[in-house]
């Protein structure tokens, strides 16, 4: 999985682009949607495509932006989104047609595989998710139960016969912090810069964030200290990290606002473009969009009063640790 990665070369961005997902050219998104409605044909079910979503007789729907971005993604190119789509449709009739885990499952075990996710509002029903805890601007914590092919974003109504709120919670994230590090690598330069990520296939990889304490110990083996850290977790399998400790704070935070917006383009599982400033649990939004800055790449840092009074007592002449000579 790469860091600043890019999708597959395949028709230039010169040729006409779908208007719903714009990293298919028209001819390119043609191929994927015939390519679903066949898929779900050869298991049995008729479906109308339309240009983000399927639906069935029944009036099912079944979305198509993250598999759109998975095939996007994919560096093998278009000979294998036949291949993805096929287990795509497997997985979601499977799902759709089969008893709910919720019916199956022990209360131990929906507890044993119950975890946080942090997911963009964009993609949130607030009325069957009114318990959603916002963790940042547009930004929300709910539980998911983790299953062998699919990951089960639990409503209002699914967690209420499992117990309180904040038991279950408490619960998501200590599996949370139980989990392995898949994969880890370090991003630096000769000017100071330098920032960990830590990446893999589980769903929960940038919703580590909610932990990062933990993490942070699990991945360097330091503390977090007062200052706490930087964080960009553009998407659900990525998440990056620099604990602050002196003024290389400034080209990394630079250069992890680069690597969340590239990370956050045509992605599956989109979380935030952003770079965040983690203190004490608490995460404040840093980085921003700004069209008119090309030359920043359309980007902008913005900082408050306190992480502006950090900055000045990390760049100053003696230092974060040494005291002010008279």
């Amino acid at each position: 999985m790469g860091l600043f990665k890019r999708g597959p070369k395949r028709d230039g961005r010169e040729t006409p682009r779908d208007p719903e997902f714009s990293f298919f050219s028209t001819h390119e998104a043609a191929l994927f949607r015939s390519q679903v409605r066949q898929a779900f044909a050869e298991r049995g079910l008729e479906v109308t495509v339309y240009s983000d979503l399927v639906t069935d007789s029944a009036g099912r729907q079944f979305g198509l932006s993250n598999l759109a971005a998975v095939c996007h993604n994919d560096d093998r190119g278009a000979r294998v989104w036949g291949e993805l789509v096929r287990q795509h449709a497997g997985m979601v009739l499977r799902t759709m047609d089969g008893p709910s885990a919720l019916d199956t499952l022990s209360p131990a075990q929906i507890r044993a595989q119950l975890y946080p996710r942090v997911i963009s509002g964009d993609s949130l029903d607030a009325q069957a998710f009114a318990y959603a805890r916002s963790v940042a601007p547009g930004l929300y914590e709910i539980l998911a139960l983790d299953l062998p092919e699919s990951v089960m974003m639990l409503t209002d109504e699914a967690l209420e016969p499992l117990g309180p709120l904040h038991e279950l919670r408490a619960q998501a994230l200590g599996n949370l912090r139980q989990l392995p590090v898949e994969g880890r690598e370090t991003v630096k330069d000769a000017g100071g810069m330098r920032f960990e990520v830590v990446m893999g296939d589980s769903f929960y990889t940038a919703s580590r964030v909610l932990a990062l304490d933990s993490l942070v110990h699990q991945v360097t083996g330091q503390r977090l200290g007062p200052d706490g850290a930087l964080v960009a977790f553009p998407f659900r399998h990525q998440l990056a990290f620099h604990v602050i400790r002196d003024a290389s704070l400034i080209p990394s935070l630079n250069a992890m606002a680069s690597f969340a917006a590239s990370g956050f383009e045509d992605t599956p599982g989109a979380i935030s473009p952003y770079v965040y400033w983690w203190r004490d649990g608490t995460l404040t939004q840093l980085s921003d969009k700004d069209e008119g800055n090309t030359e920043a790449g359309g980007l902008r840092i913005v900082v408050g009063d306190d992480f502006q009074e950090l900055l000045e007592r990390l760049v100053s002449p003696s230092g974060p640790d040494q005291p002010d000579v008279a």
